[in-house]
């Protein structure tokens, strides 16, 4: 039982309830599978990389302790952005202002031209423009590349409704970007 890399989501979580050494290297398998997205997920919503660092670790915490308690997950990646989802909700509650656009990280190449950086940066200003559930649902179709259903059942919402969040959010950046397209075609 060295290499768990074979191993399915459902046979890693119910391997976090034995001894320790198990555990560990059950939960660091999942890890390894899930916190490129997870991080991805906090970064998108937050453009905040000390607060999405934060955010991303209490994540997995949370995820790690409902496990070991309840020891029923069968759709990980779908159960660790809930859960980052929830998080990012409380803090937004409880916040009510505004994300500084200061701290945005614009991925780029290193042989990537000017015009793209810049429209990459106007998109990340419009995302931030948008409403939570708005800029979430983007996030989690066109980042994270998850269908619909899943957006649904993450957010907890109907699936049409998943659909017309990210139809408005396409719509609504649209709007944003429409003065500054013109200077890309």
């Amino acid at each position: 039982m060295n290499n768990l890399t074979g191993y399915s989501d459902e046979e890693l979580v119910a391997l976090l309830n034995e001894d320790k050494s198990i555990a560990e290297r059950a939960f660091q398998e999942l890890y390894n599978r899930y916190s490129s997205m997870v991080h991805a997920y906090c970064m998108r919503v937050l453009n905040d990389q000390g607060l999405a660092e934060d955010f991303f670790q209490e994540t997995f915490i949370k995820f790690f302790q409902h496990v070991k308690s309840n020891h029923q997950s069968s759709n990980v990646p779908g159960f660790l952005i809930t859960i980052a989802r929830n998080l990012l909700l409380n803090y937004k509650r409880d916040k009510r202002t505004l994300v500084s656009l200061d701290g945005i990280d614009v991925r780029t190449e290193k042989n990537q031209n000017y015009e793209n950086r810049e429209l990459l940066e106007l998109i990340t200003y419009a995302m931030d423009l948008l409403d939570f559930e708005y800029r979430e649902a983007f996030v989690l179709r066109e980042y994270d590349g998850l269908p619909y259903n899943e957006i649904a059942e993450i957010t907890g919402t109907t699936l049409t409704n998943a659909k017309s969040r990210v139809f408005r959010a396409k719509q609504k950046i649209k709007e944003i970007l429409q003065p500054y397209l013109q200077e890309f075609i």
